[in-house]
C-alpha cells in the first residue's frame, strides 16, 4: 500500500505543479490593450492648384479654433486666398518645415481674432500634417495657419518659458488625412529671396498657390452634391 500512497502523492504533486505553471503562464500574457480614445472631428477639403489637401478638424478638441476655421470655409472666405510661405528646416527627416496660407489680413476676409487654445489644454501636438495658427501673439489668431511637414514640438506651448509666446505655444486644430504629397509639393515650389521682410525673407513663394475653394468633405454615406 506504502507503493499507492507514493503514486497519490506524486499525481497530486504533478497536478500542484501543472496549477501554478498556467497561473504563471496566465500571467505573462499581456492584458488586452486599452482602445484608443476617439474624437469628434469634421473634414474639409482645400483644393489648390496643386491638388486636394483634406484635414480633420479637431471640433472636440479645440473647438474655439476648429469653429473659427469651419467659419471662414462656411462663408467662403478662403476661396481665392493662397500659400504664400515655405519654411525650410534642415533637421529631422526631410523635407521638412512647413507651409503656410489663408486671408493674409485682407479686411474684407479676415475676421476678429480667437481665444487663445494651447496644446496643454487641447492635448494636441505640432507633429507631421498638422495645421496651426498663424499669430503674433495669443488672442490674435484669424484667418492665416500654417501646416506641419515635420514633427515641429517645440512650437507647442511651454508652460515654463519665460517668453509669453512660447509659454502659450501655437494652437493645433487638425491634421492632414490625405494629401500630404500636396503639401510637400507646395513646399517644394520655387522661392523669390526678394520677397518677404525680416525673418520670413526667402521664404516666400515666388507664385503663390491658390486655395480655388475650401469645403465640408461629404459626410460617409453622403454623396458629393453638383
Amino acid at each position: 500500500m506504502t507503493w499507492m500512497k507514493s503514486l497519490f502523492a506524486s499525481a497530486a504533486m504533478l497536478i500542484t505543479v501543472g496549477a501554478h505553471a498556467q497561473e504563471a503562464g496566465d500571467s505573462l500574457i499581456a492584458p488586452e490593450p486599452e482602445p484608443e480614445p476617439q474624437f469628434e472631428t469634421v473634414s474639409v477639403v482645400l483644393e489648390t492648384q496643386m491638388g486636394e489637401i483634406t484635414i480633420a478638424l479637431e471640433t472636440e478638441r479645440a473647438p474655439i479654433t476648429a469653429a473659427n476655421f469651419l467659419r471662414y470655409v462656411d462663408e467662403d472666405r478662403f476661396d481665392g486666398t493662397v500659400f504664400y510661405r515655405a519654411m525650410p528646416l534642415d533637421w529631422g527627416k526631410q523635407p521638412n518645415g512647413l507651409i503656410q496660407g489663408g486671408t493674409q489680413w485682407d479686411p474684407k476676409r479676415v475676421l476678429d481674432g480667437i481665444k487663445h487654445e494651447p496644446t496643454t489644454v487641447t492635448g494636441l501636438s505640432h507633429t507631421r500634417g498638422a495645421l496651426s495658427m498663424a499669430m503674433g501673439e495669443p488672442g490674435t489668431a484669424n484667418g492665416d495657419f500654417s501646416i506641419m511637414l515635420g514633427d515641429q514640438t517645440g512650437l507647442d506651448a511651454n508652460p515654463t518659458s519665460d517668453d509669453p509666446v512660447w509659454r502659450n505655444g501655437y494652437a493645433v486644430f487638425g491634421y492632414v488625412t490625405d494629401g500630404m504629397h500636396v503639401v510637400e509639393a507646395i513646399h517644394a515650389a520655387p522661392i523669390d529671396p526678394a520677397k518677404g521682410e525680416g525673418w520670413m525673407k526667402g521664404q516666400m513663394l515666388a507664385e503663390p498657390v491658390t486655395i480655388v475653394e475650401a469645403r465640408r468633405a461629404p459626410s460617409e454615406g453622403e454623396e458629393q452634391a453638383d
